[in-house]
Formats: C-alpha cells, sequence, structure tokens
C-alpha cells in the first residue's frame, strides 16, 4: 500500500459544523468529490473552514471509501509575521489573538465580549485606556461608593452651582 493510496491534498467545497464530529465535503487534487469526510480538531480548538481552505485527508487502511481530514488550513487568511515561537489564533475577518515574544499577548477585533458568570478580576499594577467608559452597574473605588454621591446647590439643568434662583 502506497503513501499515494492513504494520502491526498484537497480543498473544502462545503463545511457542516452542527455536528458533534464537523463533516466536510473536499474536493481532492484528482478532482475526487469526498462527502461527508470527518474533520478531526485538536482538543479545545475548533473552525468552520470556509470554502478553498486546503485540506489534508488520510483514508484509513488506503480504503477510499473511509476518508478524515487531519488538517484544514487557509493559507488566504494565514498571519505571516510571527517571530520563532509565536503563536496566534486568527479569521478571515482579521481578528487576532497574538501571543507574542516578550509575553505579550495582543487581541484585534472590532467588539471584544467578556462574559463571567462571577467576577472579571485584573491583578495588575496599571490599567490604561483611551476613550469613555461607561457603566450600569454601581463603582467603589478605594472602598467608597460612588453610588450616593449627591452634589448640594447645583440646579438641574445649569452649570452653575450655588444657591437656588428665586422666583419673580
Amino acid at each position: 500500500m502506497s503513501l499515494k493510496s492513504m494520502m491526498a491534498r484537497g480543498t473544502v467545497v462545503l463545511a457542516a459544523a452542527g455536528k458533534m464530529m464537523q463533516s466536510l465535503q473536499v474536493k481532492l487534487t484528482a478532482g475526487e468529490l469526498k462527502d461527508s469526510v470527518e474533520h478531526f480538531e485538536p482538543y479545545g480548538f475548533t473552525s468552520n473552514p470556509k470554502a478553498g481552505a486546503e485540506v489534508l485527508t488520510m483514508f484509513l487502511g488506503g480504503d477510499r471509501s473511509h476518508a478524515v481530514v487531519l488538517v484544514a488550513a487557509d493559507r488566504r487568511y494565514r498571519i505571516k509575521e510571527l517571530q520563532p515561537g509565536e503563536v496566534a489564533i486568527y479569521t478571515d475577518e482579521g481578528d487576532k489573538v497574538h501571543f507574542k515574544r516578550g509575553r505579550v499577548i495582543d487581541i484585534e477585533t472590532q467588539t471584544l465580549n467578556i462574559k463571567a458568570t462571577a467576577s472579571v478580576n485584573f491583578d495588575t499594577p496599571l490599567i490604561t485606556q483611551t476613550g469613555q467608559i461607561v457603566s450600569d452597574g454601581d463603582q467603589v473605588a478605594g472602598g467608597v461608593s460612588q453610588i450616593e454621591h449627591v452634589h448640594t446647590n447645583v440646579q438641574v439643568g445649569s452649570s452653575q452651582s450655588g444657591p437656588p434662583a428665586t422666583g419673580a
């Protein structure tokens, strides 16, 4: 049995990501079309490869009726400027999480949502931010609550402080 009969390169035609084990329709280099090919992914990682992504397909025991995709890659969107030892997760839209040299992690996206059911904790000597901070909840700084901070002698709709105006 030759390696040629056990492995083939190809491209993704369709992906069915809604199953326990994602399956792909792939077009192999010889024009061979394979349906419902299981796509094995590393534990903890998953993706839904776009049509045109490249695959390395293996035929167990050389049986061309039993194909599995070992790797799906897409050179069209791959980040090419990584330094030795760096790791990145990326999408075709330009989103990325980049584990850089010097123990720096860069996250790039349009909107970043973090959902934590108990808390989000920062243990760092400095937080730097640009732009506006908006909060729907209570703020506590240095153990002092900002909930009941009341300005006295300020008129609603006025930027001036002082005694309230009297009616004439």
